[in-house]
């Protein structure tokens, strides 16, 4: 088993992962996507946006499962701006955020973390991190372990 981390965790389970693909790299129509779920009063919890690539991006992020219908609704406002727009959805998920004050000053912080998912067989389906924080959407199953690995 791998080293563990002196690290905080936190679990948000039920949190559904949707995917954007193909979407204009306007950020207009993509601002207005946004906008469109906000205004469902639906928070989103992790946003990863992709460099545009012949004029478009892929946008992934996460939400608490219940609200997924209200952002599919939400989404679906904008096919005729985005007419090649692809939705994937992902809804059994937990999302791990795995926190260190002094995150940024340990090199290799999140090779570990990495390597104590990857000799577990755990797929992280996304990922986010700041200076202090690093959040991985795991599927459902893995969940339960999760915690004991890392803390």
């Amino acid at each position: 088993m791998s080293q563990k981390l002196d690290a905080n965790i936190d679990m948000s389970y039920g949190t559904a992962l949707i995917m954007i693909r193909n979407i204009p790299d306007d950020m207009k129509l993509i601002s207005g996507i946004f906008t469109s779920i906000a205004d469902e009063s639906i928070n989103i919890q992790m946003i990863s946006k992709t460099s545009p690539h012949k004029g478009h991006v892929n946008i992934s992020f996460c939400l608490p499962s219940e609200d997924l219908s209200r952002a599919l609704i939400a989404i679906n406002r904008y096919r005729k701006s985005a007419k090649d727009l692809l939705i994937e959805v992902d809804a059994y998920n937990t999302k791990v955020s795995v926190s260190c004050g002094k995150m940024k000053d340990i090199p290799g912080f999140a090779a570990k973390l990495f390597k104590i998912f990857a000799d577990e067989g755990i797929d992280i389906k996304l990922a986010t991190a700041s200076e202090s924080e690093i959040s991985c959407l795991v599927h459902d199953y893995h969940s339960d372990r999760i915690a004991s690995l890392v803390i």
